[in-house]
């Protein structure tokens, strides 16, 4: 499949320093001069597992003219065409410009999907031209530095749900891409002699010794036709136990191996459960907002199986609030037991992550919620929350428009995400909600 991806937005925003550590060169020249890239210039990109084609354009400019200006102009129109998705970028640091927000309604009247990422944001100083971007009608923006590299993952994660829906245009049918799984877990729990198991050869390095696997290791795999990366890591120890430079190297490919996953099996030795290290491991997961199964492996050896795996999904209800009804499975990767439904729970736990909810939906049932359970007052006067939509998937992402999100209470926010959870089926995934404060039309007028 060709992917291809242009980068668009007004003159100095940080387009080809963006271009440059997608292609992993200095392809494009850079400096702080305005106006440097004129041509523009195309590339082979790779993020994650993700191979793309990648342009980079010159800045905007409202130019139809025979000037420079306006042939410039006409190559970023050309770039755009031949796109199979624009993003556009602006520079949070900077704000909001009349050109950023001229172009990006020009952007929202072509067909093609928009991903806005605000670029420059390191540090607090971005923090409010980022928040401003809602104003753009592009969807949420993506937070980023393309200078020190921050923000590449959620930008992959962006970009992935793009692909797969070209993918599924021209395949015609919908999870052509492998799904990316990724084994985590402490050392010596058994994850090579999984994978192992799964694929039907010894294809990763086992044995009794902890800390075998230094590297993730990516393995490719059809489970009942559908594509998969499987992705063996390195055990995570804890932090303060890691002396060797190789081993804490190890420790970031696993964690980086979890921000680019798009669900994580956290993978437990059934007769030590649940160590402080493994909900580390849960909790690291579920920031990253990946999807999250948890297995225990060498089930074989459990006497007592019904008191232990009771005490198991208890342990988590408990330790894991935040992602109540996280698929729990008992497995033994040695003697091949249960996966199957290891894998099928996966699949599952995906599609809930992947889910989409018009907004229609969304606001109807808000309104029954608020109907049930007003928000509360805040100086003698009731909090309104006028609108919802969800901004993104994977995973789930919803905004709420209201007048003082400040004062709205977590308590009310426990509420609506408990509520999200049962009536759409969100059971098991991270959640995530976002308030935004509606602008007032009258505030600007005498």
């Amino acid at each position: 499949m060709a992917f291809t991806v242009a980068i668009v937005g007004r003159p100095n925003v940080g387009k080809s320093t963006l271009f440059n550590r997608l292609v992993g060169k200095r392809l494009a020249l850079v400096d702080d001069t305005p106006g440097v890239t004129r041509d523009r210039r195309e590339g082979s990109a790779t993020l994650g597992d993700l191979s793309f084609d990648v342009i980079d354009t010159a800045g905007l400019e409202e130019a139809f003219d025979d000037s420079l200006e306006a042939r410039m102009r006409h190559q970023t129109d050309m770039a755009i065409e031949e796109a199979d998705l624009a993003i556009m970028m602006i520079d949070s640091r900077a704000g909001i410009t009349p050109m950023d927000s001229h172009f990006s309604a020009w952007l929202r009247r072509t067909d093609k999907p928009v991903v806005l990422v605000a670029n420059k944001c390191e540090g607090k100083v971005g923090e409010r031209g980022l928040y401003d971007a809602f104003s753009l009608g592009l969807g949420e923006p993506i937070p980023l530095s393309a200078e020190h590299g921050d923000g590449m993952a959620e930008l992959f994660a962006a970009l992935v749900e793009h692909a797969d829906a070209v993918a599924a245009q021209e395949d015609g049918e919908r999870g052509e891409r492998p799904l990316q799984l990724a084994i985590v877990g402490r050392p010596n729990v058994g994850k090579s002699t999984l994978i192992n198991r799964l694929i039907g050869e010894d294809r990763l390095l086992t044995g009794p010794e902890a800390g075998i696997t230094r590297d993730s290791i990516t393995v490719d795999y059809m489970y009942r036709g559908r594509p998969l990366k499987l992705v063996d890591t390195a055990g995570l120890r804890r932090q303060s136990r890691i002396s060797e430079k190789v081993e804490r190297l190890s420790r970031a490919d696993s964690e980086r191996s979890i921000r680019f996953a798009q669900v994580v099996v956290l993978l437990l030795d059934s007769t030590d459960m649940l160590e402080k290290q493994d909900l580390t491991i849960a909790r690291k997961t579920i920031e990253e907002g990946r999807a999250l199964v948890v297995a225990a492996n060498k089930w074989d050896l459990i006497e007592n199986r019904e008191e232990a795996l009771a005490k198991l999904r208890d342990r988590l209800e408990r330790s894991l609030p935040q992602v109540r009804g996280v698929p729990v499975l008992t497995v033994s990767g040695l003697n091949g037991r249960n996966l199957d439904a290891l894998m099928d729970s996966v699949f599952a736990i995906y599609d809930v992550w992947d889910t989409r909810i018009s907004t229609a939906k969304l606001n109807e049932w808000l309104g029954f919620m608020l109907e049930a359970h007003p928000p509360p007052l805040v100086s003698g006067r009731r909090l309104r929350l006028r609108y919802m939509t969800q901004i993104k998937s994977r995973p789930p992402t919803f905004a709420f428009w209201t007048s003082r999100p400040d004062a709205l209470p977590d308590s009310y926010m426990r509420y609506l995400m408990n509520g999200l959870r049962e009536d759409f089926n969100l059971e098991g995934v991270p959640l995530r909600l976002l308030l935004r404060k509606g602008r007032n039309p009258y505030a600007d007028k005498g």
